[in-house]
């Protein structure tokens, strides 16, 4: 069975809507675990209802970066990882374990990817630079993850269009109906990419 693990720091909705293409038979795998940098967020209580592991890791819970990347890399591998879905993840996520994981970690970002990535580009400010730049469409980007942020190749894409009246709560709402249609649909077809590649 192939093992995701999903890492997220917020609500979790796009958590959530990995649960439930995994639980109507979408995607060929089985989520193994969460991985949350919060103990408060919101992806906790949905890993809860629906059975699945969890742990909190915080680079501020140790003394050392290292001591950090030694328990992330032993939480991954004791969940037998085979693909890591960042799913509104918040804090950067290891050098090591990209190396680790090459090509199994993809990325879901609010924006039509190039445009508006990188560092401090995430949640409500993607948004607002969208409005702010009279953007007349934009989207989601669900891209493997790379050292830079929001750099790896671009796995698939979903556009909307961006209204006059939009603010960045509604042009927020719109695309992350998007979101939730496009992440399972590009990990399912990744996945089946990579277990064709691995039967071959």
């Amino acid at each position: 069975m192939f093992n995701i693990v999903v890492f997220a720091s917020g609500s979790g909705t796009n958590f959530q809507a990995l649960i439930e293409a995994v639980e109507a038979g979408e995607i060929d795998g089985q989520i193994a675990g969460l991985v949350t940098n919060k103990s408060e967020a919101g992806a906790i209580d949905r890993a809860q209802k629906h059975g699945i592991e969890h742990t909190v890791l915080a680079p501020s819970q140790f003394s050392s970066q290292l001591d950090y990347v030694d328990a992330l890399l032993e939480q991954l591998n004791h969940w037998q990882t085979d693909l890591i879905a960042l799913a509104g993840y918040m804090i950067k996520v290891p050098t090591e374990v990209i190396e680790q994981y090459p090509n199994r970690i993809v990325n879901i970002h609010p924006s039509l990817l190039p445009k508006y990535g990188g560092k401090g580009f995430y949640g409500r400010h993607v948004h607002q630079a969208v409005i702010d730049n009279d953007e007349d469409e934009s989207g989601c980007t669900v891209h493997l993850v790379t050292e830079e942020y929001d750099d790896g190749p671009i796995l698939g894409q979903r556009k909307v269009p961006v209204k006059d009246s939009d603010d960045a709560d509604k042009l927020a709402s719109r695309v992350l109906r998007e979101e939730h249609k496009l992440f399972p649909e590009v990990i399912a077809q990744l996945i089946n990419e990579l277990n064709s590649k691995t039967n071959n």
